[in-house]
């Protein structure tokens, strides 16, 4: 997709904020030219999936991009409220097992690529954070379920854990990630219009509402000269925090809060 946004777009100063597996579908947020330097802002930022899942057996990468390694009939005998209860508890800050067939790096090396070779992947639980997951259709052995989530969430895992806690085995069909943050799919422009200049423009999102989940801090214009040339201004905030110094509606810099006062480490004089 950077590729194709390159070639659209006519620049090559284009980066993405987080993958997708190659089976997905969804909401890819591209930081173009300047916004190349915020990037680092957005891949944190909280997601949302819609998911369909099969809880019929088991496949090695969690998804139906492989064969069934395992099939079960134990479906048959489940109930809706089971399925709903199990989803419930992985709910919360959990410790989640990334997928044999993950980006996850072992030794320096993907985790995928160990796997494609039939060596065992040895990875370790990371801790995520799940907001909700929401059953939206039932229709077993097929569930369709939309989980909100930090990053770093595998919503493979999430499908895997389910069919391992119910006894049937789990995995996924189908995935769509409709929001990230504040951002909604429902504003992307669609790959194959990235060539159209007005599509692009009105779907094309500012450097300050981009970073809106950041805290920000209006200038004067003693402030403003002060930020251009990368000194810090007095301010009393909480150490550590990431602030937003804006101007008359555009963004000056981003600054961290350290001892009253915000230090600029990214300053924006044309931005």
């Amino acid at each position: 997709m950077v590729a194709r946004a390159r070639r659209a777009l006519g620049t090559r100063r284009i980066g993405h904020t987080g993958t997708l597996d190659p089976f997905a579908s969804g909401l890819l947020l591209l930081c173009v030219g300047n916004a190349t330097r915020i990037a680092e802002y957005l891949t944190d930022l909280p997601k949302t999936y819609l998911a369909t899942a099969r809880l019929d057996g088991r496949t090695l990468t969690d998804d139906n991009t492989s064969a069934l390694a395992d099939s079960s009939e134990a479906w048959r005998s489940l109930s809706v409220e089971q399925v709903e209860a199990a989803l419930q508890q992985q709910v919360g800050d959990i410790l989640q097992l990334p997928p044999q067939y993950s980006a996850k790096k072992v030794a320096g090396e993907r985790a995928y690529a160990i796997a494609r070779r039939g060596e065992t992947v040895t990875l370790q639980p990371v801790r995520v954070q799940v907001q909700g997951i929401t059953l939206l259709r039932a229709e077993l052995p097929e569930i369709e379920f939309e989980v909100h989530c930090s990053s770093g969430t595998y919503i493979r895992a999430v499908a895997r854990d389910l069919g391992d806690a119910l006894g049937t085995g789990g995995y996924l069909t189908k995935l769509r990630r409709t929001r990230i943050g504040g951002h909604a799919v429902e504003r992307a422009v669609a790959s194959d219009e990235l060539g159209d200049a007005e599509t692009v423009r009105r779907s094309a999102i500012g450097l300050l509402q981009a970073l809106a989940h950041l805290p920000a801090v209006s200038l004067n214009e003693e402030q403003e000269r002060a930020v251009g040339y990368g000194q810090a201004i007095a301010f009393d905030a909480a150490d550590a925090q990431e602030m937003l110094l804006v101007r008359d509606g555009r963004l000056m810099a981003i600054g961290r809060a350290e001892r009253g006062q915000i230090k600029p480490h990214k300053v924006f004089v044309d931005a």
